[in-house]
């Protein structure tokens, strides 16, 4: 009996190495960001009245679902599954799953290597300035890094640059096809802030503060043989960031490019800096982008944008604040394309209450000035005076004043 007793001890101490080696965790996670407030478009440059209504919105709330496993020397491997929870419209969107950041990959002392859908590099680096926004409503996603169009991969059958925007009166049969139905409401060329798919990152290992990271979407859209264009679509973003003095200050720096996104045979090109630094009193934040589109006429149209921020601590809250402008299209396809007038400035202001780190609840204002030939607003607004489309009509503001609570668990 006390043979088989120390042959089964020593059978477990030999085992044990091998079952920490496999351990796994499972968890389980989620944001719920609501916002509940009353929106307005004024009136628009081609006279459209104003409207004022209640909305409830919903910022981007997710669930999903994370595993990871150490396979022992250091590697692990990992899985996320990640979908959107649209709280506020559950009897028209549908609930799709693996359409947020979902892959599976290695991670060690090499870094981190994995495969799926994700957030871009360039558009990870708004996690560096974006400390201004209560709730929702704010840049990120309006005029930093979003200012035309989100939608899906380009596809050559498309041409993703409006000449001009059919929003502001061309006739049908001059406007190029889209496969975007923002685009057809008036935006042009393609979003530099984008979660790409069919796509491969890898994201190097922090060393002395510092951070590489790349992605690439494979040209999974391909086509030699079409009747219409024949393309070769694909994207590569590249970002390094660097965080110091104790992760107060940080700064980063994106390279984006975009291949037969807005005109077969042509590149769409970008660059992005970010940072800011904590000073204890105040949080400062500081963004500056500039992107080139080429354009079906020939030419290339550029846009710059650029925005500041403010994080206030009041209590167990924090006071936030952030102003950015997004300037007219300029360069040389803006004799044939609408370029005068495209600017547009956004800035909100609020205060947020932590209840806690996973509860929050804020109250705020937000507003979007748009140009004449300008149609920024924020992803989640309610339908404009049209009622049909939450994009404004051509030079029609947009504002809210909004109670948002956001909960993570």
């Amino acid at each position: 009996m006390q043979k088989k007793l120390l042959t089964v001890a020593v059978a477990g101490a030999l085992a044990a190495p091998a079952i920490a080696v496999a351990q796994s965790t499972v968890e389980v996670y989620g944001t719920v960001n609501m916002a509940f407030g009353q929106f307005r478009y004024s009136e628009s440059a081609a006279g459209q009245a104003s409207v004022s209504k209640w909305d409830v919105a919903n910022g981007a709330s997710n669930y999903g679902i994370r595993s990871r496993e150490n396979l022992g020397g250091g590697l692990a491997g990992w899985i996320q599954i990640e979908q959107n929870a649209p709280l506020e419209r559950s009897n028209n969107v549908a609930i799709t799953p693996a359409s947020r950041n979902s892959a599976i990959g290695l991670q060690g002392g090499f870094g981190n290597f994995f495969i799926g859908q994700w957030t871009t590099p360039w558009a990870d680096l708004d996690a560096l300035w974006g400390i201004g926004t209560v709730g929702f409503w704010g840049p990120v996603t309006s005029t930093i890094g979003r200012r035309e169009t989100t939608g899906t991969a380009p596809n050559p059958n498309c041409q993703n640059f409006q000449s001009p925007a059919p929003s502001l009166g061309t006739s049908a049969t001059n406007v190029p096809p889209s496969c975007d139905a923002v685009e057809a409401g008036g935006g042009v060329g393609h979003p530099f802030w984008r979660r790409v798919s069919q796509a491969v990152f890898y994201q190097s290992p922090v060393m002395a503060g510092v951070q590489a990271k790349v992605a690439f979407q494979t040209n999974e859209g391909k086509a030699t043989s079409n009747t219409t264009t024949n393309g070769d679509p694909s994207l590569w973003s590249f970002s390094v960031q660097w965080s110091g003095a104790g992760g107060r200050a940080r700064v980063g720096a994106a390279y984006d490019r975009h291949k037969d996104f807005s005109v077969i045979g042509q590149t769409d090109t970008g660059y992005a800096i970010k940072g800011g630094f904590n000073f204890g009193v105040v949080d400062v934040g500081l963004a500056f982008e500039q992107v080139k589109y080429n354009a079906p006429t020939g030419g290339e149209a550029k846009s710059k944008q650029y925005g500041v921020a403010l994080a206030v601590p009041v209590g167990p809250g924090s006071i936030r604040a952030s102003w950015s402008k997004q300037k007219e299209f300029d360069g040389s396809a803006c004799g044939v394309l609408t370029c005068t007038q495209t600017g547009a400035t956004e800035y909100n202001v609020g205060y947020e209450h932590r209840f806690s780190k996973r509860t929050n609840v804020g109250i705020g204002y937000a507003k979007i000035t748009n140009q004449d030939n300008a149609i920024v607003t924020w992803t989640g607004a309610p339908p404009n005076q049209g009622g049909a489309s939450n994009n404004p009509f051509p030079g029609s503001d947009v504002s809210t004043f909004f109670l948002s609570m956001t909960h993570r668990f």
